[in-house]
């Protein structure tokens, strides 16, 4: 799972609702000579997953005992460390053409990001 923000959210809720609602299509590109096929999404689907839901669904996977809740935010290792921002970047393409020591210097800074720890003082 991704981290996103409000827009792609939104994007995402709008593609949702939108491509769920849409009608089986098969259609030919004449130019580069492919067929593409859009299933009908609406058909063998259990409620839960809804061909149009727009919105995040609850989540119990978490913790039974928790209340329902719907999360849209990274959840595990690599997702919420600095190590794995950084790996998503450079899986995105963010730092290519980057120096080997560039890349050893953010990984480095990453690492000692996630090892470090608050200090409360009294």
């Amino acid at each position: 799972m991704n981290s996103i923000g409000g827009s792609e959210i939104m994007h995402f809720q709008t593609w949702q609702d939108k491509a769920g609602n849409a009608t089986p299509l098969t259609d030919f590109d004449p130019i580069n000579h492919s067929t593409v096929t859009f299933k009908d999404l609406t058909i063998g689907q259990p409620e839960t997953l809804q061909a149009n839901l727009i919105m995040p669904e609850p989540c119990e996977f978490i913790s039974p005992s928790l209340p329902a809740c719907s999360i849209i935010r990274p959840t595990g290792p690599g997702q919420l460390d600095a190590r794995g921002a950084i790996n998503s970047f450079i899986a995105d393409g963010l730092f290519r053409g980057q120096s080997e020591a560039f890349l050893k210097l953010v990984n480095s800074l990453a690492q000692a990001a996630d090892a470090a720890q608050r200090e409360i003082s009294d």
